[in-house]
């Protein structure tokens, strides 16, 4: 099972627009794919593929009653589809995650048990088999660095690191080792990187020295996206996919967008190619 969290430090990379596009690709290449959203804003996840009818309903079972043990159903019953992606939507009481962790955390030791607050995403899946059930599992999470977060890069230990080439950027070229040391040093586990994603990339001398730069540390860099400011913003305009939007949406086939659907399903396909090499070795 592939299983990977969409993650930069910098916001508006278009972390969730990748993190849509590829579930969707990796769904119509014929795998079996869990998208699970775990980040708060309105602007989620669930807000693109418009499965975010419970956020607000304070009774609905949520992930969130699952991550503490408390919940109102069986897992599946969390699932929404759209566009052959199982979603478990983001729920509003995810911005208080932590504080209900935390209680359940003090709880377990006042009885002398051990509950690792970090590691409730991963039991959770466990327990509800998904591994057995699906072949990829893709985690978006807030781009702050919290029990969130954590949780996502425990249960995949693989990240997919879109970022913008450009001064702010740099910085999350120049910080990446540094990033993927420091949640190593705090979940005290392997964290791999599987791709870094360059995204609204105009080809400038700047930005191919950004890129040579994250190819000299090793870090894979499958494919580049230039800027496509109108095909991702009637994507979230119309609650989809690229896919769809290009699909349903256009009244004529442009080109670059149709470039564009070729790169995200090239990167899924390239995401998937270590694990089938692993599993044919």
């Amino acid at each position: 099972m592939l299983t990977y969290t969409v993650y930069s430090e910098a916001g508006g990379v278009g972390k969730t627009t990748l993190a849509g596009n590829l579930a969707v690709a990796d769904a119509r290449a014929g795998n079996d794919v869990l998208a699970i959203d775990m980040d708060p804003q309105e602007g989620s996840l669930s807000y693109l593929f418009d499965v975010a009818d419970n956020r607000t309903d304070s009774d609905a079972d949520s992930l969130v009653r699952h991550l503490v043990e408390r919940p109102r159903g069986e897992f599946s019953g969390l699932i929404e589809r759209s566009e052959g992606v199982d979603i478990v939507p983001a729920h509003n009481s995810l911005e208080v995650l932590s504080k209900h962790l935390r209680r359940r955390e003090e709880e377990a030791a006042d009885f002398g048990e051990n509950w690792n607050p970090n590691v409730q995403l991963l039991r959770v899946l466990k327990e509800a088999g998904v591994p057995e059930k699906y072949d990829t599992v893709v985690v978006d999470p807030p781009a702050t660095a919290d029990v969130k977060l954590y949780n996502a890069i425990h249960a995949t230990r693989n990240l997919v690191i879109p970022f913008e080439p450009s001064g702010k950027g740099q910085q999350s070229v120049t910080g990446l080792a540094d990033l993927v040391d420091g949640l190593e040093q705090t979940l005290d586990i392997n964290v791999g990187v599987l791709a870094a994603v360059p995204n609204r990339f105009k080809g400038t001398n700047d930005q191919q020295e950004m890129l040579e730069e994250l190819r000299n540390q090793d870090y894979d860099v499958p494919v580049v996206f230039r800027e496509r400011t109108s095909l991702l913003e009637g994507c979230w305009r119309q609650q989809c996919s690229a896919f769809e939007y290009v699909e349903t949406h256009r009244s004529r086939k442009r080109d670059y967008e149709l470039e564009t659907l070729e790169q995200f399903e090239e990167l899924a396909a390239r995401l998937r190619s270590p694990q089938e090499q692993e599993a044919t070795a």
